[in-house]
């Protein structure tokens, strides 16, 4: 497992391209027949993926980084699924998952499995995971029953729909918050006017990116902010007192995921157009 220690709202100000890359981008993800794992010290977080393209995968822990006899002793884990259909057994019950499909796992839950329908074209597993004090319940919500709402205008090049899947009001977790925003046709900016959330980290991952295209994501403090460049299946870690925002050469879609402090959905430090430098 890869660990990334992020700099501190300091230091980030005099690093270089490749520095900044290093510290908050994870670009080594979704390779097949692996499981990818990133660990950073920021909320403790960890980034994952999963493609079992030739036989099913196990999640297992990492003795020096979780200091567990498996994965989820101590912690949950939301996992998306952005390919083709698969499937994922926790614990003996199996559960299958769809383009987009959300499937929470609790805490305390010993085996975990990954497995596509179709070999030939995997299934792509992102899972975002965070420490839990509480045992809640493994829990499957398709993409068409999460909770949506639209945001944005074609003006202001932003129109997108959120999907929330693990918050307060769906599926129930002790510190994740996991969702994913679509953008329409034409719209390319997310997240815009921006924020930061002081009671919790952050991440995005950037998807249906075509080859050709990239976001450039807009993070640092706000009165004196960076950028990384994205491309497609590309994470970024937006610690409590980094903006988050971006802009892509076209639209596309990103999940993101929260751990911190609390889980209300809105619980942002909202920054004027005009403070952003």
């Amino acid at each position: 497992m890869e660990v990334k220690y992020t700099p501190n709202y300091i230091d980030y100000k005099t690093q270089s391209t490749e520095e900044l890359r290093k510290s908050f981008l994870i670009d080594n993800l979704f390779a097949n027949s692996r499981i990818e794992m990133v660990y950073t010290d920021a909320d403790r977080a960890i980034v994952g993926t999963a493609v079992p393209a030739t036989a099913s995968l196990k999640l297992e822990a990492s003795r020096k980084e979780l200091a567990s006899e498996y994965f989820s002793e101590r912690r949950e884990i939301g996992i998306i699924n952005v390919g083709s259909k698969g499937n994922i057994i926790a614990d003996g019950e199996e559960y299958q998952l769809s383009y987009k499909d959300c499937l929470y796992i609790a805490k305390e839950t010993k085996d975990i499995r990954f497995s596509s329908e179709n070999p030939e074209e995997p299934a792509k597993f992102y899972f975002v995971s965070y420490p839990s004090h509480n045992k809640f319940k493994t829990q499957l919500l398709k993409f068409n029953e999460a909770e949506s709402s639209r945001l944005g205008s074609v003006t202001e090049a932003n129109k997108r729909t959120i999907h929330k899947f693990i918050h307060a009001g769906g599926i129930k977790s002790s510190q994740l918050v996991m969702g994913l925003t679509e953008l329409d046709e034409g719209s390319t900016w997310n997240t815009m006017p921006s924020h930061t959330h002081q009671r919790r980290t952050e991440i995005y991952m950037y998807f249906n990116l075509p080859k050709n295209s990239f976001a450039v994501h807009l993070m640092g403090e706000p009165g004196n902010t960076r950028h990384i460049i994205v491309r497609n299946n590309e994470a970024v870690i937006s610690p409590s007192w980094s903006i988050h925002s971006g802009a892509g050469t076209q639209s596309y879609s990103f999940i993101w995921a929260m751990g911190g402090e609390n889980q209300a959905f809105d619980d942002m430090d909202a920054v004027p157009m005009d403070q952003l430098k």
